[in-house]
Order: structure tokens, then sequence, then C-alpha cells
């Protein structure tokens, strides 16, 4: 079996480190992409539409669905009362991220039964032939709601006037602290305190392709597909076959391609329940295609938060402490990861810097919204918008350098780790503490203001020139990512040589099959043609995680290196006798084992040798530790004080990731970061009115960023302290460049209107805001 001698291969390419052009974009550029509406099968589908709430806040006292249901081509009408009949209960969606006992009473029903809590909420599935013959079957159901008083803001939602939850006494019932030092002792003491109010607006994650899913029952089997998965299908499986009493081995969700996750798509919402129970249901495969307007009223949104932060400092800039209180809107649900953003913006006030002292309570609200759930940097953003802001305003009131105070308090690689403020209540171990793992923050804060030519710039700060005021801002950040608590690959040679890569992390558009094959590539020391990456299917793997906080590159990735290292082991193994060499004499390489002597055999060789024993193993990499890129921001904008409008001039973000896979699709991902960032800054808002009802409900009014908007958006890239906490040495990249944007241009902001006296709180900080304020100070001014 064994080939003639031959010399050993010489030193191949490394593909790690490499900025490779991502191979999912060919068949994506094509149109070969399969998204969830792509997928066929071999029978007829049927289509399903839902019926929502028009109401924000209501008994539902009756559902008249009698003619509807006499349509030609509808098949099924399904309220609460046919899944009471087939589950015995209307089943509540369980919380993946940060669960507490607390909040089961304020879980969320996959369908309403009694009573309706935002618009939007699902109260009936229509299944017809087609999706037309469903809406119009849709708009034959009678409603009878009795409106109820509507908790429309956290104001009205704390007074308690209005409860959404029956047999509760609060709307508020959780609140995160996070305490470090003695911040009441510190702030007694500091020679300098100042305390600001703000406010950030409601947002959503906007992805390009709407959500999706299609459910095919198997009545013979008694099994379950469901496709469209993606971010977490292993623990969506889970929560769905619980919810239907099946075992969790009968269902299967399938991941197809994604347009788009950004933290919102992926998560277990009532149409991931009710799809899957209507195939069930009447033994027949079930599509349902979200548009537009249910997309704004019914995704996950984000964001919504008033702080009162108070920030203590040494005369010389040096800061001692942070302490206050916020509230986060988390609408009427608490959704799947919905307790993310609020414990993030609890713990990550102090940022970048060396805070010895801190005490920041958020408390959670529930009001008659859409509920609120993750979007990319959740909780960091608003943290660090606080916090930046909080800074520059210090050193201007203390006539200090805000570059200067800056560098004054970064964290540098003596202090490593640091531990960040403790984190309470925490329902999930090693969550409580975290701390940054390595690295020393003045190298991408100085490397960003080198390049942004900051020192020649800030000449022209405050100045007007040609009609419009000239503003430079700079904010620093943390990043954190790698969530545990593991990951896990399979990998298997196939009959050609090749090897197949399954894991569990999956693909929502940031380039997962690109990477990952290259972390393959070279641990397996093959060509990455030889590789095929699989991910995100439950029928791949026993067990898999998601992509989530920036986790994939660094758990998946470290598992694969760990089941390349036993798949090579297994290689040598087999091919030692044929080679007729000891275990370890044998080199593997280039898809091929090659004996001291030169003979080599080949994995196509080895997988003939082996018969139906096979070669495959399993990687896992565990870990519950968190790892921490960070960076520097700066930004150049131009504000028309005639009308409001903010130009961005130039902007540039520079962040040490530790080690980048690819250079490539990092820094697309930091420039999207960036842009989403900027949408959130600028343009994006999900405006209510008094009675729930969502205003901003198309994108007429739900203005996004468009291509032109940003062009001058600059992003470099720096490994200079990889993290010790996986072989890789990786820290998650995905949300660095939207972390630190409203801090930026908040302070660019001020800084250009210095003159009248404007400090922006608030946002989004869109043209009617900006010249609202700009009026206002020339008001006050006279």
């Amino acid at each position: 079996m064994a080939q003639p001698m031959r010399k050993p291969a010489a030193d191949k390419k490394r593909y790690v480190g490499s900025s490779i052009e991502r191979i999912e974009d060919l068949r994506f550029l094509r149109g070969k992409g399969t998204y969830v509406d792509d997928v066929i099968l071999d029978q007829d589908v049927l289509h399903a539409v839902i019926l929502r709430s028009p109401v924000a806040h209501g008994y539902i006292r009756g559902i008249d669905a009698a003619a509807a249901r006499k349509i030609d081509g509808v098949h099924a009408v399904i309220t609460s009362a046919e899944i009471i009949a087939a589950c015995g209960t209307v089943p509540l969606i369980p919380i993946r991220l940060h669960p507490n006992p607390v909040l089961d009473p304020y879980k969320q029903p996959v369908i309403a039964s009694d009573k309706v809590r935002h618009v939007g909420e699902p109260i009936a599935i229509i299944v017809a032939a087609s999706a037309a013959i469903a809406e119009d079957a849709m708009n034959a159901i009678e409603l009878d709601i009795e409106a109820l008083p509507v908790a429309a803001d956290v104001r009205s939602a704390l007074t308690g006037k209005t409860l959404l939850f029956e047999g509760t006494s609060t709307n508020s019932p959780i609140t995160y602290t996070a305490t470090k030092g003695d911040a009441e002792a510190a702030f007694a003491k500091a020679p300098y305190k100042r305390r600001e109010r703000f406010d950030i607006q409601r947002i959503t994650a906007m992805t390009m392709e709407p959500r999706g899913l299609m459910a095919d029952w198997d009545a013979a089997k008694q099994s379950l597909f469901v496709y469209g998965a993606a971010k977490v299908p292993f623990w969506n499986r889970g929560a769905l076959a619980q919810m239907l009493g099946m075992e969790r081995e009968a269902v299967t969700l399938i991941e197809n391609d994604v347009g788009g996750g950004f933290g919102a798509r992926g998560e277990f919402y009532t149409e991931d329940f009710l799809i899957p129970f209507a195939s069930r249901h009447l033994g027949r495969a079930v599509k349902w295609i979200e548009d537009r307007r249910e997309n704004l009223l019914s995704m996950n949104q984000a964001r919504e938060c008033d702080a009162e932060v108070e920030i203590a400092c040494e005369r010389d800039g040096t800061i001692i402490g942070f302490r206050g209180s916020m509230h986060y809107d988390l609408g009427a649900y608490p959704r799947t990861n919905g307790l993310v953003a609020p414990r993030n913006i609890t713990q990550f006030v102090s940022g970048a810097y060396r805070v010895a002292h801190i005490d920041i309570a958020c408390r959670i609200v529930f009001t008659n919204k859409t509920g609120s759930g993750t979007f990319r940097a959740p909780g960091r953003f608003e943290s660090n918008f606080f916090g930046e802001r909080l800074v520059d305003m210090a050193a201007k009131d203390l006539g200090l350098d805000p570059a200067e105070m800056r560098r004054k308090n970064l964290l540098t690689d003596r202090d490593m780790p640091w531990p960040l403020a403790t984190l309470a209540p925490s329902t999930v171990p090693n969550t409580a503490n975290t701390e940054c793992d390595s690295g020393d923050y003045r190298i991408t804060f100085d490397r960003c203001l080198q390049d942004f030519g900051w020192s020649a710039k800030r000449a022209l700060q405050g100045k007007l020139i040609d009609g419009r005021y000239h503003g430079f801002g700079l904010a620093c950040f943390i990043e954190g990512g790698a969530a545990g608590p593991r990951e896990n690959a399979r990998l298997r040679i196939e009959h050609d040589g090749s090897v197949t890569v399954s894991v569990g992390s999956t693909g929502v558009g940031q380039g997962l099959e690109t990477v990952l094959t290259q972390i393959a590539a070279d641990a397996l020391e093959m060509p990455m043609d030889g590789v095929n990456l699989l991910h995100g299917s439950t029928n791949l793997l026993a067990e898999g995680w998601g992509s989530y906080h920036s986790r994939s590159t660094v758990m998946g990735g470290s598992a694969i290196l760990d089941g390349a290292e036993k798949l090579k082991a297994l290689v040598r193994e087999k091919a030692a006798a044929l080679l007729e060499c000891a275990v370890a004499e044998v080199h593997v390489a280039g898809g091929e084992a090659v004996s001291p002597k030169g003979k080599l055999v080949s994995f196509a060789q080895l997988f003939a040798a082996s018969g139906t024993a096979g070669l495959e193993v399993d990687g896992t990499f565990a870990s519950h530790h968190h790892t921490y890129a960070y960076g520097t921001a700066a930004a150049h904008i131009a504000v028309d004080p005639g009308t409001g409008g903010v130009e961005l001039i130039d902007y540039l973000v520079v962040e040490d990731v530790g080690r980048a896979v690819n250079p490539l699709t990092l820094h697309g991902q930091v420039i999207g970061g960036t842009v989403q960032g900027l949408g959130g800054v600028f343009l994006e808002h999900l405006v209510y009115d008094d009675e729930g009802q969502l205003l901003t409900g198309s994108l007429a009014d739900y203005l996004v960023p468009t291509a032109s908007d940003y062009p001058q958006i600059r992003a470099v890239t720096l490994e200079q302290y990889p993290s010790p906490l996986n072989p890789l040495g990786a820290k998650g990249a995905g949300e660095g460049g939207t972390i630190c944007v409203g801090g930026v241009i908040g302070n660019a902001l001020a800084n250009a209107l210095s003159s009248l006296g404007i400090e922006p709180n608030s946002l989004p900080l869109s043209p009617s805001r900006v010249w609202q304020m700009v009026e206002e100070a020339r008001h006050k001014r006279g």
C-alpha cells in the first residue's frame, strides 16, 4: 500500500495570518446561495402567515376565525386552543443567557392566549396553499381585544399603575449591580466630580434577509426537520424538542445561508415553535418568510437605556471612580438573550481605564414594546458612550488635554490581568467576575493618534470654516469575546483524501467558512482546497454552541486545533504499519503520511485501508474565560448649524485583536461594525407613541446607512498581545468597530460646537436634534 520513497515536501504556506478572500463569497456573488426561502422539498409546501396583535396591551375576549377557515386553500387557523390541546399548555420560551428564576413569571408564551403585551405579538397562525391565501384568511379573522392602559416607557412602567404580568408586583424585577473598591469613600474624598444624564434610543439589527423557517414533519419516523436555523441551533433544538414533548434527537435543525445576524437573528422566537408545531399539526411541510414590517415589529430590538452616571478624578486627571444608576427598557418580555445588554452596561462603564472604585446599578424595566435582545456590542456600545463622554467632560473641566488624560489612565501590560467590577446577581458560574487578559492599551492609542494626525488636526477644533463647525473626537474601548463553556469539532478523512471538518460554530455572515478552513488547513498541514467545512446544523455533531459574543474563531478554531492533533495521531497510528516504522517517526503533511525513509501513504489510501472503521475524531475546546481585544477610534466631523447635518470627514479605528487569522475578513468586520454604529448614532430610531404603537414600521421611516453615507472609514489591526487563554492567541473582533462609535462621535460633536456650550448626551444625533440643540444654545445666549 505504501508509495515509493520521495523527498519530504518543502515548507508549506501558512494560511493563518494571510488575507485570503472569502471562499463563501463565490456562491453569494453568483446567486448560488441557499437561503431558507430557496430550500426545495420533494413535496408541496404550505405557507404560513401570523396574525399579530394590533394593540399594545389588552385582554383577548374572542377570536372568530370561522370565515377564515372557510376560504378555499386554507388548511388551518391555529390559536392557543389548538396548542393547549396538543401540548397541555401554552409553552413559555426559556431564557438562554443569564437565566434567573425571578424572571419565570415574565417569560413569553409562544402565542398569546389570554392577553397581549405588545403590538405584533402572535395571536394566531394561518396555514394555506399560498401566502396570498393565508393573508386573505388572516384579514377575515375578527378579534375582540379589551384594551388596557399602556406602559409605553420606563417612566410609566415604574409607577406600577399598569402591571404587564398578573401575579407580580413590579415591572422591574431585577437590578444589576457592578461594584469594585469603595466607591462611596472614594467619591467623598475626590477633589473633582461630575454627574451627567444620558439616554440612547431604541434600534434594531436590520438584517438584510428577514427571518424565515421551513418545518417538515415526518409522521412515519416521528421526526422533525427545521430549515433556516442560525446562531444557536443546538440550543434552539433542545428548547423546541422540550416544548413539543419530543426527544431531542428526533429534531434536526438545518443551517442555511443567512443574510446577516448581528446578535438578533437565530435566537428562539415564537415562530420557532409555531412553524414546527403547524407542520406536525398538519403533517405537511410549512414555510414562513417574514416581511419587513413583521421584522421591525417582532425581531429583537435593542439599546434603549437612560443613565445618570458620575465620574470622580484627581486634579491631574487620574480617574478615581465611576458610579451611577441606569434603566434598561427590556420591552414586554425577557427574550432569550435580553439580559446580556443590561448586565454588560452595568459592568463595562470603566472600559479601557484603570479604575479602582465602581458602583453602578442598572434596573431592567418591562414596557409594552417588542422585546429587547442583543445587537452587535450589546451593552458595551451604551456604556462606552456614557463613560467616554464623561472622560471628555472631565478633561475640559480640569483644563486637561483629553488625549493625555486618556493615556494617563489606560491599562498597560503591567496591569494584566485586570479585574473588572464584580457583577450581581449572577446565576451562571464564572460570569460575575471577568478580567482583561493581556495588552498594553497605550499602543493602539498612540497608533491611532499618529495615523489620524491628531496633533496637527486638533488646531481646527471648534473652528467655523465655510459655514461649518469642525470637531475631532476620541474614544477608547475594550471588546469581550470567546464566551464558553466550549465548542466542538469533528474531523473525518474522506475517500478522496480530503478532510471534512464539522463545527458547532455557525455562519451568520462573518466569513466563518474561510477563517475556520484556514485554521484547519494549517493545523493539518494541507491545502485549503483539501478541507471541506460544515457548520451549525444539528445533524453534524452531538453538541454545538454556535456563534455569539465574538466566539466562533476562538472557540471553534481552537476545537479544530484539538481535533487536528487527534486526527494526525490517528493517521500516524494507522500509517506506521504500512510504512514499516514507529508511530512517532511518521510525519503527516500535505494529505500524506511519510516515513523517515521517504515512503508515503496518502489519506485516500488510508481511508481505503480502514474499511468500515473510518478515520474520524472529535475535538473540543473548553474555556470559561473571556478574551479582551482593545482599541481607540478618532473622528473628524463637520457640522452645519443651519441644518443640523453632520458630515463624517475622517474616521479611524485601531484595535489589537491578539492574532488575526484573516486580516482581510477582520478588516471587513471592523468597517461593517463601524457603519452599523454610525447608523445607530445618526439615523436609526424605533419610535413608539403613548399607546405603544410603532411609528417607524417601514424603511421609509426607519433610516439605515447606505454605501455612500460614510465613505472615509479606516481600520488598522494590530497583533501585539496574543491572548494567553487559547492556543490561537486570538481575541474576538466582530464588535470592536461598533462599541466606540457613540462615544467618539459624541465627543467630536461636543468639540465642534464647543463655542455654543453644547454637550450631546442623547442619541440619535439626527439633523433635527442637532439643529434643535444649536437653536436652544443660541436662544440661551440671547
